[in-house]
């Protein structure tokens, strides 16, 4: 197992997948494997062309690459308390036929065998088509709910945080075939705006509000 101590999160950074890489985000843990893994796109983020980002997809149906589930185990661990982090900022771009509601978990040890588990109370609603929108999700109040351990203890002690799709407040979501490309991932301080919001870029003109499903 890693541990939260073996990295140091900090305020401020970013994944923006401009090294061709993945950035340590997988789709599978515990030496499982997916049909589906995360890609690495060259052009068409947020900025548009020579934009690399991150591209997920899931397959629907049952059995490996069914859900639509992002990890990262090792730039994102760490304490995000001490760090005075109180949220993570990200681009978001749902190209597939269906809507979204993604959440963040942040959790201590490894899926499934978390000892603390916080997850987004409410839902970020992405609609099918979306273009690029900028989501946040936010840490403090009620914005988490612990489904194992405490939420204090999860942000304290974190060694992942997941990207998932789930209509309700748990882990895993239902099985959903969809293809999301993210980019630009930020740990933020003190939020600008109440709530979960999804705005969108400036280079998208085109605007869209997050409606928050529990």
């Amino acid at each position: 197992m890693i541990s939260a101590s073996a990295y140091a999160v900090v305020l401020g950074q970013t994944d923006t997948f401009e090294d061709a890489t993945v950035q340590g985000w997988v789709v599978a843990v515990g030496g499982a494997t997916s049909p589906a893994p995360p890609a690495n796109i060259a052009t068409g983020g947020p900025a548009g062309a020579n934009d690399n980002f991150l591209q997920l997809t899931s397959l629907g149906g049952g059995g490996a690459g069914s859900r639509l589930i992002a990890f990262n185990l090792t730039q994102w661990s760490g304490n995000f308390t001490t760090a005075g982090i109180t949220g993570i900022k990200m681009h978001l771009n749902n190209s597939g036929a269906e809507e979204l509601s993604l959440r963040l978990g942040v959790a201590t040890g490894v899926a499934p065998s978390s000892t603390n588990l916080a997850i987004s109370s409410s839902a970020i609603i992405v609609p099918a088509g979306s273009g690029w929108v900028t989501a946040e999700f936010l840490f403090g109040g009620a914005n988490l709910t612990a489904t194992a351990g405490t939420v204090a203890a999860a942000l304290a002690g974190a060694t992942e945080i997941r990207l998932f799709h789930s209509t309700s407040a748990n882990f895993p979501g239902s099985p959903i075939a969809a293809t999301l490309g993210v980019d630009n991932v930020t740990a933020v301080p003190e939020p600008t705006a109440l709530g979960v919001i999804v705005g969108a870029l400036l280079v998208s003109h085109r605007r869209w509000r997050a409606f928050p499903r529990t």
